[in-house]
């Protein structure tokens, strides 16, 4: 079973940056979409952002577009998510998902998410 891993949450003031880290442990990630997602306190889950298992394809959502940033290092197994510029309406546990396809664009579904990392943009 693929186990999806986060890291690198944390606190960070409005105005601030983070980065999130994605690996799967044991299983070569050079397969595999990974798409970024977050979840708010009385909100539904956002795709924030998606990036193909070649890194050619990336996609962001509107509310993400020009201050996040994903990229991905095959060789050492990692999908980042730079956050730059982060503001209170970034609060959320971010989630990195995984689902092996050669699509040519982000799959509609997921089959293995991370357990999230909390951010919390606050001063």
């Amino acid at each position: 079973q693929l186990q999806v891993v986060e890291s690198g949450g944390g606190l960070v003031d409005p105005g601030g940056s983070l980065k999130l880290s994605c690996t799967t442990p044991g299983y070569n990630l050079k397969y595999y979409y990974i798409g970024w997602f977050r979840q708010a306190p009385g909100k539904e889950r956002e795709k924030i952002s998606c990036i193909s298992n070649s890194g050619l394809y990336i996609d962001y959502a509107d509310s993400v577009k020009g201050r996040f940033f994903v990229a991905r290092d095959n060789a050492k197994n990692t999908v980042s998510l730079q956050m730059d510029n982060l503001k209170a309406e970034d609060t959320a546990v971010y989630y990195c998902a995984a689902r092996r396809s050669y699509a040519s664009s982000c799959p509609p579904k997921f089959d293995f998410w991370g357990q999230g990392t909390q951010v919390t943009v606050s001063s």
